[in-house]
């Protein structure tokens, strides 16, 4: 799995002082409506690596193909926002983000129908089209509903719907993949989109704020404009980095737990539920530090627990449940460690005008990215006879190094960014 660009940003290091601003009513329904959006999405990305196991010898796919299934939908997901980069500011978010859902749903739809290796690839290619320019709309939708001094605390309970997704999305799709193949939990999840699809459609209130400035350029020109500022490529190139590990990691994360590490299949959900549980408890603590301390220490020690633990998972041998479920949890830690303050400062980056277009350049750089990475770590790792993941500790010295430079960057983008409030 990522996916998963807001007003003005907050300050990178220093604790604010006196008591923290509250949400109202609205926010608190957007809030949690926006995150049950995240929840759909990235389970539907993220159901792939639980279900690889399963769909694997299945449609009698290499890891290769594998690979290529999972970077169809990223690259597909990249092309999406770039096109869609010069139009983004000029619609009511509301509308975009029901359009890009609703083609989202039907793409799900498609992959819970096919039966063969070229009919999931055209599957996967549709559903990215549409659901990776969704969280990039999420991102300049919350920018435009919530202050910088509540940006951490809202990006930890958007991260939240990453945690739900494991603790019950991936628990219950394994189960439905049990009993009903892997074609149901695809099914399952467009029935629970339609209903977060209403909810949008009957009570979000329109999203058109950045209308009101005049705009005589045209698409073409305003997103050129976008593309022109420095500082937005330091935090296009960031964001890229610091999706790497998950796009290397997870497509073979159950493939590597259950032929390397030992845990039966009957296993995973519990390891999902597990790493869930601590991510939904560990996300909104997260983002009330990175609001209190700003974002950059809660950034850095994010980055030394993941190299840490990313070292020793990609390492694992023959393990008992427990040691794996206590690696898996400080990984998954580390790695909300850093995307939470990460996403709270890129969110001031722009002006409000540019949100929607440096949202969706951003996710389409991140997801392109993303797809480099998979196709990559199908090439590093190798299925042996035995089913074994051969060479996997070369995706987790990538994951690594990518972690490191991520890190110089984040300074970068921390001294070019406009003065707090300026947005």
């Amino acid at each position: 799995m990522t996916a998963p660009s807001i007003p003005g940003p907050s300050a990178p290091g220093p604790a604010i002082s006196g008591p923290p601003p509250s949400f109202s009513p609205y926010q608190r329904f957007a809030v949690a409506l926006l995150t049950l959006l995240q929840f759909a999405v990235i389970l539907d990305f993220m159901i792939m690596s639980p279900l690889g196991a399963i769909i694997m010898p299945t449609l009698s796919m290499t890891a290769q193909q594998f690979g290529m299934v999972v970077s169809a939908y990223a690259f597909s997901a990249g092309i999406a926002g770039l096109l869609t980069a010069g139009f983004a500011d000029r619609y009511d978010r509301k509308k975009l983000l029901l359009f890009f859902y609703g083609g989202f749903l039907l793409g799900t739809l498609w992959c819970g129908l096919a039966n063969s290796f070229e009919m999931l690839l055209l599957a996967r290619i549709v559903t990215g089209l549409f659901g990776g320019v969704i969280g990039s709309i999420v991102m300049a939708i919350t920018a435009d509903l919530f202050e910088p001094a509540l940006r951490g605390r809202v990006m930890g309970m958007l991260q939240g719907g990453f945690a739900a997704s494991q603790v019950l999305g991936l628990p219950f799709g394994l189960f439905l993949a049990a009993h009903g193949g892997w074609h149901a939990p695809f099914l399952a999840l467009v029935a629970m989109g339609l209903v977060g699809g209403l909810l949008i459609a009957l009570f979000m209130k329109p999203v058109n704020a950045h209308l009101g400035a005049a705009r005589t350029d045209s698409a073409r020109a305003h997103l050129w404009r976008t593309l022109m500022k420095p500082r937005h490529w330091l935090a296009f190139g960031t964001t890229a980095l610091l999706t790497t590990g998950g796009f290397m990691l997870m497509p073979f994360a159950s493939a590597f737990v259950v032929h390397n590490v030992g845990i039966p299949l009957s296993e995973l959900p519990a390891i999902y539920l597990a790493t869930g549980l601590a991510a939904l408890v560990a996300s909104p603590m997260i983002g009330r530090l990175a609001d209190r301390f700003g974002p950059m220490p809660v950034f850095y020690t994010g980055c030394v627990i993941t190299a840490a633990m990313v070292l020793i998972y990609t390492h694992l041998g023959p393990s008992p449940l427990t040691l794996l479920i206590v690696v898996n949890v400080v990984m998954f830690v580390g790695i909300f460690s850093r995307i939470i303050p990460w996403q709270a400062m890129a969110a001031g980056i722009p002006s409000p005008e540019q949100r929607g277009a440096f949202n969706a350049i951003n996710s389409a750089l991140q997801q392109l990215a993303g797809g480099v990475a998979s196709l990559v770590a199908g090439h590093l790792v190798h299925i042996g006879a035995d089913g074994q993941l051969q060479d996997f500790p070369r995706v987790g010295y990538v994951v690594i190094a990518s972690t490191m430079i991520a890190a110089v960057l984040m300074r970068q983008v921390a001294r070019t960014r406009p003065a707090a409030g300026a947005n």
